[in-house]
């Protein structure tokens, strides 16, 4: 049976799928991420029985992008034990050497799926801000995933710290970046508690929301976007979207127009299905282009 397919390559779980030739997901499964040849090993249980069209896989980073490069298609410097310098998609074509690819980022995927068939339908650009264990942003301007270099790493910018903040932050490489003082972990670190056991009225939030709301702001000025969307399990908290675009609006202080705030900062449309949609969609695409 001749199908198109995906992974969305987190660090905790890989969602595989197929999909047929409108992109409706027939077969899907979620896999542990243990060590690559586990994984791997699971993986291709998984595909092996069909006939694979193409495969787009979004992964878990940072990666190598550059197809010149010889650190093409590897995971890089993850803390993931095991992965690092691993030549993730190396081993897919191996396996699958008539499959076309595609591959990118899990949070450029996610963008693309949320642009093509999610919350920035119709738009031609859009950032999508993840925050969970990590934070992460993937980034489609044109209607095309954004790369240069390399891909975008916003979730390891800098903010300014609250002044009340003395939390030293979770990141292993820069320790107070955003993702070291506003993902899920830096919530349980200052209080003890994890983030989906928090009340609504802790005074936490106000802290998360005051970080994720100056990111914003950064993202804003800097890649002025059609919309930006946030997903990811620290989102999950209802209550913290609007406290997010409050501070967005008071840290941007009328600075820059945008659209209303309701409308230009968003929760995800395609709720835990952002990244493997985009996945199959890139894929599809890498097939259609040579056409």
């Amino acid at each position: 049976m001749m199908v198109y397919g995906g992974i969305e390559a987190g660090g905790t779980k890989m969602i595989c799928a197929v999909a047929d030739e409108q992109l409706t997901i027939i077969a899907q499964e979620s896999i542990p991420t243990t060590t690559p040849e586990e994984t791997l090993a699971a993986i291709f249980a998984f595909f092996d029985p069909y006939d694979l069209v193409s495969l787009g896989v979004g992964s878990f980073g940072p990666i190598g992008i550059d197809p010149t490069q010889a650190t093409y298609g590897h995971i890089l410097a993850t803390p993931k034990q095991g992965w690092q310098q691993f030549d993730f998609l190396g081993a897919l074509k191996k396996r699958y050497p008539e499959t076309a690819f595609a591959w990118t980022t899990d949070v450029n995927a996610a963008a693309y799926g949320e642009l093509r068939q999610g919350a920035a339908q119709g738009k031609d650009s859009c950032v999508y801000l993840t925050v969970g264990t990590g934070i992460g942003a993937g980034v489609v301007r044109e209607g095309k995933i954004f790369e240069g270099i390399g891909h975008p790493e916003i979730g390891h910018t800098y903010v300014k710290r609250h002044s009340e903040d003395m939390y030293a932050g979770t990141c292993p490489y820069h320790g107070d970046c955003l993702e070291g003082l506003a993902a899920g972990p830096s919530l349980e670190g200052r209080t003890g508690i994890k983030g989906q056991d928090l009340p609504q009225a802790h005074e936490i939030w106000g802290l998360q929301a005051f970080y994720l709301g100056q990111a914003l702001v950064n993202i804003t000025l800097t890649l002025a976007p059609e919309i930006i969307i946030l997903g990811g399990g620290v989102m999950n908290q209802p209550h913290l979207l609007a406290q997010i675009q409050q501070a967005f609006l008071k840290q941007m202080a009328g600075y820059m127009e945008t659209p209303p705030v309701e409308d230009y900062i968003v929760t995800w449309g395609l709720p835990n299905k952002s990244g493997i949609i985009g996945c199959l969609l890139s894929g599809k695409e890498q097939v259609t282009a040579h056409d």
